[in-house]
């Protein structure tokens, strides 16, 4: 019944690969768990609730993207978006985190609306096949970036921005092992690698941890004393319509946080999920992904979920990519991922404590390294090409943003194009991308 649902074997699949790729992608994702809750919580919302409607709602929307687009793509609360949605809408522009639930919930329903019409995939099917690649390529490399820096291997510098930290620490040191395990593992072609170094990475935390190596850093994987926690909190539930009034009270705030919100999920969805889609297979003759539009309509009410149980808005993973390269093919990968974040509820102790940052490292780095693959079907020949996809990488990871980097990318290529007598080529989409592009770069949300 699994076969002729989701079609494993026509993926080159099985169950036990997909179930594999799921708890993968799921450990990948995991640290949003305790990262949204700290970032929320900023705002002023009460953080266990936040973790409640974290994990249900990255459950329903990891269900939704299984049994509908049958993508092997896990959901969550966005970083990034959710940074938007504390720093930006509740404590510069001054709205209430009800306000700010309001705004993701009509910003949701936006984007649905853009999803159904088919204006998302228009505008998708828009952007050229190289500076597809070069998206793809960006967010590997901007994923590997997340995972070195998260582990500390990467660390800031005031003079040079960023500089390599000391390897002697205990993150980082966890980190390099697991990347060096996990890399033999992939290398010998051992089956389900990268979970495998995971797990491993992760004993061997506790064991450093056990050993007094790394003892009290918060980043190292230890055992909890309490495993199970049934403390739900459920009061952020429904809590957006409160904020209804404030949020239609001031015309141009509302125009302003409606950009924001569905022009940075728009671009930093869309190029995930265009890319992950890639990574899968899923791509025809012409470079367009099969079926991705009901991929997008799941991303869609994901955040709309979201913003009903009281979190920021839900989207596309790019460390989904950590099981698609485990050998998820198919929704029942989304669909494990799914369960094991509602089943995160009542052991979210444990998991906070074993699958820290380092220990997902590794990864994220392995993936990064497989994702970079796409360069090689980038037109290097054309300076316009590559000086799209070049910056399209570089302002990637340098800006520490997936929509600023694509930004780039798009001007860059118009740009080059004009100079080149070429204008006359790029359609109406680009022209329309690039102007947003232009308003975006330089004025900002």
């Amino acid at each position: 019944m699994l076969d002729n649902f989701f079609k494993l074997s026509e993926n080159g699949t099985d169950f036990k690969t997909e179930i594999a790729a799921g708890i993968t992608t799921f450990l990948a994702m995991a640290y949003i768990l305790g990262v949204n809750p700290v970032v929320l919580s900023d705002g002023g919302m009460p953080a266990t609730g936040v973790f409640f409607a974290t994990a249900v709602s990255s459950c329903v929307a990891c269900l939704i993207m299984g049994l509908v687009a049958k993508y092997p793509i896990g959901l969550a609360p966005g970083m990034g978006l959710n940074a938007l949605f504390t720093y930006t809408i509740i404590l510069s522009m001054g709205n209430t985190w009800e306000t700010a639930l309001a705004a993701v919930f009509l910003s949701s329903i936006i984007f649905l609306i853009i999803t159904i019409s088919g204006l998302r995939e228009a505008i998708l099917n828009a952007i050229p096949l190289d500076l597809k690649f070069g998206i793809g390529a960006a967010i590997g490399f901007f994923l590997a970036f997340l995972g070195l820096k998260g582990a500390g291997i990467i660390v800031s510098d005031p003079s040079t921005i960023v500089r390599m930290g000391s390897l002697l620490t205990p993150p980082a040191l966890l980190a390099l092992l697991g990347i060096i395990i996990t890399l033999v593992l992939y290398v010998k072609k051992i089956p389900a690698a990268v979970f495998l170094g995971l797990i491993v990475a992760a004993i061997i935390g506790v064991i450093f941890t056990a050993c007094g190596f790394g003892t009290g850093n918060a980043l190292m994987p230890s055992f909890p004393e309490h495993i199970i926690s049934v403390n739900f909190d459920v009061s952020l539930f429904l809590g957006f319509i409160k904020g209804f009034g404030q949020l239609f009270s001031n015309i141009p705030n509302l125009i302003m946080i409606m950009f924001s919100l569905i022009f940075v999920t728009f671009f930093d969805t869309t190029g995930t999920l265009m890319s992950l889609g890639r990574q899968c297979g899923f791509i025809d003759d012409e470079g367009q992904a099969v079926g991705i539009e009901k991929a997008f309509l799941a991303d869609a009410v994901g955040g709309v979920v979201g913003a009903i149980v009281g979190t920021s808005t839900v989207t596309a993973f790019v460390e989904s990519a950590a099981g698609i390269g485990n050998g998820g093919r198919t929704g029942l990968t989304a669909i494990v991922t799914g369960l094991l974040f509602l089943f995160s509820i009542f052991f979210a102790p444990l998991i906070l404590g074993l699958f820290t940052s380092p220990v997902t490292c590794a990864a994220l780095v392995i993936v990064g390294i497989l994702m970079i693959e796409q360069l090689k079907e980038v037109q290097w020949n054309s300076l316009i090409v590559a000086a799209s996809v070049f910056m399209t990488i570089i302002m990637m990871i340098l800006t520490y943003s997936i929509s600023l980097g694509i930004a780039w990318g798009f001007v860059i290529y118009a740009v080059t194009n004009i100079a080149s007598g070429k204008a006359k080529d790029l359609g109406w989409g680009i022209w329309l991308m690039v102007i947003v592009f232009i308003i975006y770069l330089f004025f900002g949300l």
